[in-house]
């Protein structure tokens, strides 16, 4: 997998704050977002490495591992971890009979453990009898759907880290919520297997629903007169345009419901949720003489 620079891919120095990387990212993100750029497949591959760039920068343990180790980075954990326990063996030296530092992962010194790990080391040290294998690190992504686009099942292809890959993403799903592709993280080093893939989904919320699980809630405006007289009205759906009837004397806030007519609930074919409407009754403005008088006559009686 070739290495990606983050601090190159944001365009900010090695020093850059914090405020730095998260302004930069965010000029960035918006410039490259895949909903500007549909037919950019570069653009949307940016995209990506942007996102993967920022979950390490701004993290400032994962940015402190990256800073000492590269591309390594990953791994920096278990080389500190085997560099501990290098420096425990070290103080029993002289008990063992070797009178100094013991032979690590089965001969060599600390520089053979790391050029197992990472396939290279300083200059002059040897090589190991054995190779490590360490699993791949996990990778997070994110991706940003609207809100109809999780009405059905789809198929999708994302670039991340310099790959395209194609997963089906379920209808129903939510906002914030996060599945595992296994398998599809960062390769893991002398053929141990790859870690997963996580991908985060955002969905901003729709100018005309409001969400809340696989329920959907909608305010509709409703004149005085239906509102008093009753009758029929014309309501959107995500599937569809409705007619419902509207009971006389119908007061302001009340809510009715459409069952099935919400999201598809996740992962489970054939059930939706239900949505709510709200009546908003609106009153009537810029009255004639002639409408306030009839008014005015309800109001004595």
């Amino acid at each position: 997998m070739a290495f990606i620079d983050y601090y190159k891919i944001l365009g900010v120095e090695k020093t850059a704050t914090d405020k730095d990387i998260k302004n930069a990212y965010r000029k960035l993100a918006r410039k490259h977002h895949p909903d500007l750029n549909p037919d950019n497949p570069e653009s949307n591959k940016l995209f990506q490495q942007l996102n993967e760039a920022n979950e390490v920068l701004s993290d400032p343990e994962k940015r402190k591992k990256y800073d000492k180790y590269g591309e390594n980075w990953q791994h920096g954990e278990a080389y500190e971890q085997a560099q501990q326990s290098q420096k425990r063996q070290n103080s029993y030296g002289g008990g063992f009979g070797g009178g100094g530092a013991q032979d690590f992962g089965g001969g060599g010194d600390f520089s053979d453990f790391f050029n197992s790990m990472f396939g290279g080391g300083p200059p002059g040290s040897g090589g190991s009898r054995q190779q490590q294998r360490y699993r791949g690190q996990d990778l997070n992504a994110t991706y940003q759907m609207n809100l109809r686009d999780a009405l059905e099942s789809k198929k999708q292809t994302l670039a991340v880290n310099g790959k395209n890959i194609r997963l089906t993403v379920p209808a129903g799903i939510e906002n914030g919520q996060t599945i595992k592709i296994p398998g599809h993280g960062a390769a893991g080093t002398n053929g141990a297997p790859a870690g997963d893939l996580y991908i985060t989904f955002t969905i901003p919320d729709d100018p005309e629903f409001k969400r809340t699980g696989s329920d959907l809630h909608k305010t509709i405006n409703l004149d005085l007169y239906t509102a008093i007289l009753g009758g029929e009205i014309t309501a959107d759906t995500l599937s569809g345009k409705v007619k419902l009837k509207v009971a006389a004397g119908t007061q302001g806030a009340t809510k009715v419901k459409l069952k099935g007519k919400g999201m598809p609930v996740y992962k489970k074919d054939g059930q939706f949720g239900d949505l709510y409407i709200t009546y908003n009754v609106q009153l009537p403005t810029n009255l004639t003489e002639k409408q306030r008088g009839l008014f005015e006559e309800l109001a004595k009686s």
